[in-house]
């Protein structure tokens, strides 16, 4: 069965396997993500990782490599310059890199547009055709389909919730803003404010990140006629109940026009694996698995 290199760039760690043309994923594996301003040190790790499961793929090989990326970046990533990834926060010309290194088709996404293919393909938005996806981890990011289609925008980042401001005149956010999202309710964030990993925050630190988080949710619907949030990341998905208890409160309480009151905020279906799953998603979609065609004889279709 013909499979894509994925490839998953985060601001804690760094991930690679393969997925098939139905949404499996295999072969996984993922190294930490370096800390330092060497931006070589950083391709080092996706180049070791991307080799490795090169070679998982047999003598066949992948047919290409599909990247979900920390963001933001100029359109198809031709740069990116992640505000949570200092080696690559200047600039860094990742899918020419991937191409001299691959000599493979190498197609790149924001990481949370990769997630949104990836649940409207195989996890928890299969079937809709409008939704919100949003990865809630080391960054806050996010990915829109509306009427069937991924929304990219004018440079490609369409969706960025982590810089909705939830918080008036809250806390200094890297993206020169303040109470943005991703500044109030991020992993870095709650380690700042916390002085701990976002694994021992107490349970008010819990209900009020999922609060903020709901809070969010609630200005996109409200602004864009959808009705389902699916969140991934681990942070969200750490938190668990309690925190997913609470976004749906503050949802509930300010989602109240007719189209947007009963907007859901659930958990990613396809919990850790979903990144990956996303990223070859991006490639699937690239060679023409997507607008509405069936995946693989399985029914499942991507975003268009």
């Amino acid at each position: 069965m013909p499979v894509c290199l994925a490839l998953d760039i985060g601001g804690t760690k760094v991930a690679a396997g393969l997925v098939s043309e139905r949404g499996r994923l295999s072969c996984s594996r993922q190294l930490p993500t370096p800390t330092g301003a060497d931006p070589e040190e950083l391709f080092s790790v996706v180049a070791a990782l991307v080799s490795e499961a090169r070679e998982e793929a047999g003598p066949e090989g992948p047919v290409a490599c599909g990247v979900g990326s920390v963001g933001p970046m100029t359109g198809e990533g031709e740069t990116v310059f992640p505000v949570n990834v200092p080696a690559w926060r200047d600039g860094f010309p990742l899918r020419k890199r991937l191409l001299e290194l691959l000599d493979l088709p190498v197609f790149v996404e924001v990481d949370a547009k990769a997630l949104a293919l990836a649940e409207g393909w195989v996890g928890a938005a299969r079937g809709r055709d409008g939704f919100l996806a949003m990865v809630v981890s080391t960054g806050v990011g996010g990915g829109l389909v509306l009427e069937g289609r991924l929304l990219h925008g004018g440079a490609g980042n369409a969706g960025h919730v982590g810089h909705v401001v939830v918080v008036p005149g809250g806390r200094p956010c890297g993206c020169g803003g303040t109470g943005c999202l991703e500044a109030e309710a991020s992993g870095s964030a709650i380690a700042a404010m916390t002085g701990r990993p976002p694994r021992e925050a107490p349970p008010e630190v819990v209900a009020r990140t999922g609060t903020l988080v709901g809070r969010a949710v609630a200005s996109v619907a409200n602004l864009l006629d959808l009705d389902l949030a699916v969140v991934a990341g681990s942070v969200a998905l750490g938190f668990g109940d309690p925190f997913f208890a609470a976004a749906q409160a503050e949802v509930d309480a300010l989602a109240r026009l007719p189209f947007s009151a009963g907007t859901k905020v659930v958990p990613a279906g396809l919990g850790p694996s979903g990144p990956l799953v996303g990223a070859g998603a991006v490639a699937w979609r690239a060679l023409g698995l997507g607008s509405g065609s069936s995946v693989g004889g399985s029914g499942h279709q991507l975003p268009a």
